[in-house]
């Protein structure tokens, strides 16, 4: 009898490992159609920053002052992130003059422009900073609905990123506060969400040492290279901090550091606004495969197939299945390993 019991208690197990499993793998594709990835990664974040500090503190503090000090600090930690986001915004406007020296710099570069491109190509530019502001108000006037549209995607995006934070936060707390799960299905459940958690902190570490790099090589070309050869890009110093920020983000932050350094490469002259620009798309190849190589490493999975993960992940969804690729095949190789199956 008790042998039979056993047997039923090991069937129901992999039974509910099972559902577990499919279970999460549908959540995890839904929240990619339903445009969820931002408010995944925001809850991703706050669980596993208060996890890693209950666990820090507690080697010093009781269990449950740790767990309120360590939800304590991790709202000290967001609250600082944005004021010093805010700071450095307010810094850079110091640092440019504002509005005016931003107008005085385009007025520099479409002058450059004008007169060292061809005739029929310096037509078609504005005449000065003015008309471009012109131009700028005249499509928004047309694009007012897009615009609208966007900026109702950006509430969206911000009410998303805070729902994530705070189900993060009730989720950690949560499996602190309450006692191992009764039936076998929460005990696999709870396994899952522990294995895409430790998946989504290899991401993060394997992101950090990109970011790194992507910073070093910005800047050997802006701190080195360019005042070697006689160039000098204005905010320098300013555009391989926004590097290094921006690449905490994976592709999404290439692009916002990408875009800004060839900008301020084009108010010196446009040849070296196009010099960047090769410069940083050969610096981009170069790092997707550094990418696929670190986070591979890292989850120990072969570079091809990291590679081939986040193709298929873009085919299917876009930009969003670029970034969730990452989490989701090191998710995947850490259940199929743990199942014996890899």
């Amino acid at each position: 009898m008790i042998k039979t019991s056993r047997v039923s208690d090991n069937t129901d197990d992999r039974r509910s490992e099972l559902l577990a499993l499919i279970l999460m793998g549908a959540g995890l594709l839904a929240i990619l159609w339903l445009h969820l990835l931002l408010a995944l990664l925001a809850g991703l974040v706050a669980f596993t920053l208060h996890r890693a500090l209950v666990k820090l503190l507690r080697r010093r503090l009781p269990p449950a002052q740790a767990r309120h000090l360590g939800m304590a600090l991790v709202l000290l930690l967001l609250a600082g992130g944005i004021a010093g986001l805010i700071e450095g915004l307010s810094q850079l406007s110091v640092a440019s003059e504002g509005l005016p020296r931003l107008f005085q710099l385009f007025a520099d570069t479409l002058d450059k422009l004008r007169a060292s491109l061809p005739g029929w190509i310096a037509e078609s530019l504005p005449a000065s900073a003015t008309a471009l502001y012109d131009m700028g108000a005249q499509w928004l006037r047309a694009h007012a609905a897009e615009v609208q549209l966007w900026g109702g995607h950006t509430l969206q995006g911000l009410v998303y990123l805070i729902a994530g934070l705070v189900i993060g936060f009730l989720a950690s707390l949560s499996s602190e506060t309450v006692g191992p799960p009764a039936s076998p299905f929460a005990r696999a459940w709870r396994i899952r969400l522990a294995q895409l958690a430790q998946a989504f902190t290899d991401i993060v570490a394997a992101q950090l040492r990109i970011a790194a790099l992507n910073t070093l090589f910005t800047a050997l070309y802006l701190l080195l290279a360019l005042p070697m050869l006689g160039y000098h890009v204005p905010l320098s110093k300013t555009l391989v901090a926004v590097t290094f920020v921006a690449g905490l983000l994976p592709v999404v932050g290439n692009l916002i550091s990408n875009t800004a350094i060839v900008l301020a490469s084009l108010t010196v002259s446009p040849w070296l606004g196009l010099a960047s620009l090769g410069f940083l798309v050969g610096v981009h190849k170069l790092e997707y495969f550094l990418n696929a190589r670190i986070v591979g490493k890292r989850i120990s999975v072969r570079t091809y197939e990291m590679l081939a993960a986040m193709l298929v992940m873009e085919a299917a969804f876009g930009l969003p299945g670029l970034i969730a690729a990452p989490i989701y095949y090191a998710w995947l190789t850490r259940e199929l390993r743990d199942h014996g199956v890899i």
